[in-house]
């Protein structure tokens, strides 16, 4: 009955979203992270109620940086729209496109061990072509346009191709810098280059402005928000393979990937 008192005090209402694993567009089922899946969640944390403010709670190495742009952009897009601050609280890491993800928020609050930066961009495969060699196996590749067939693992490697892959990674990592500059703006420390993809751990991350401070989500929003704040974890729905049935993929190709990503952290 108190929601129909209207002078009764209700307490702050905080949605927490937590942005957890590798980003990528699909992927071993549980373990990826990405716009179509999180989506809904990030909506219905900023359409349910009147919400005092939304919280995120990053754990992310990195991935694709469409998908990275993709759920940063909905993040600010509905912050704008309902005019609520967004705070981020990182755990083991944030780097790659998991800090791109952080910097949707209006703040970024660490513990003194989490792990922020990696602002580059990186491809990386195999090269085949003197193992089916060796083995007598001869590439077929029929093409129509002359770049068709660039960085084909089963060929050597041209210079062609690879200058034209370093052209578009520049392109991303100038895209990448301008969010991390334009979300973190003044706070970024001066004369040092925090673009190169290095990572810095806690405290230092702070002095750096890649952080605002060391904090926990529970305590932080009962010191923002009063000590009566409803924190409402958000979270996809599980379905179930989701439940049950997620070990049967963990041989894949995908969970390689994404264990190779967290082992760059030392995790």
């Amino acid at each position: 009955m108190r929601h129909l008192i209207p002078f009764i005090r209700r307490p702050a209402v905080v949605p927490l979203i937590r942005l957890q694993g590798m980003i990528a567009q699909s992927g071993r089922l549980g373990g990826v992270l990405n716009d179509a899946g999180i989506g809904p969640v990030i909506d219905r944390a900023f359409g349910r109620g009147r919400p005092a403010a939304v919280a995120l709670v990053v754990n992310s190495p990195g991935g694709s940086p469409a998908q990275s742009s993709l759920i940063a952009a909905r993040v600010r897009r509905l912050a704008a729209e309902k005019g609520l601050r967004v705070h981020a609280f990182v755990e083991d890491v944030a780097a790659s496109g998991g800090y791109w993800l952080a910097c949707a928020a209006d703040d970024i609050w660490l513990d003194e061990t989490s792990v922020v930066g990696s602002v580059g961009v990186i491809s990386a495969g195999f090269g085949f072509h003197d193992l089916i060699a060796r083995h007598g196996v001869e590439r077929r590749v029929h093409t129509a346009g002359a770049s068709k067939g660039q960085l084909d693992p089963f060929r050597p490697e041209q210079p062609e191709d690879v200058a034209r892959l370093e052209a578009l990674l520049a392109q991303l990592h100038e895209t990448f810098k301008a969010q991390v500059t334009a979300r973190r703006g003044a706070r970024l420390a001066q004369g040092t280059d925090l673009f190169t993809g290095e990572v810095w751990i806690g405290r230092k991350a702070v002095e750096l402005g890649l952080a605002d401070g060391i904090a926990h989500a529970v305590p932080k929003l009962k010191e923002l928000y009063g000590d009566g704040v409803k924190i409402v974890p958000m979270g996809p729905k599980k379905g179930l393979f989701r439940r049950f049935g997620s070990e049967i993929v963990e041989g894949s190709l995908a969970a390689v990937e994404e264990r190779a990503l967290w082992a760059r952290y030392g995790l």
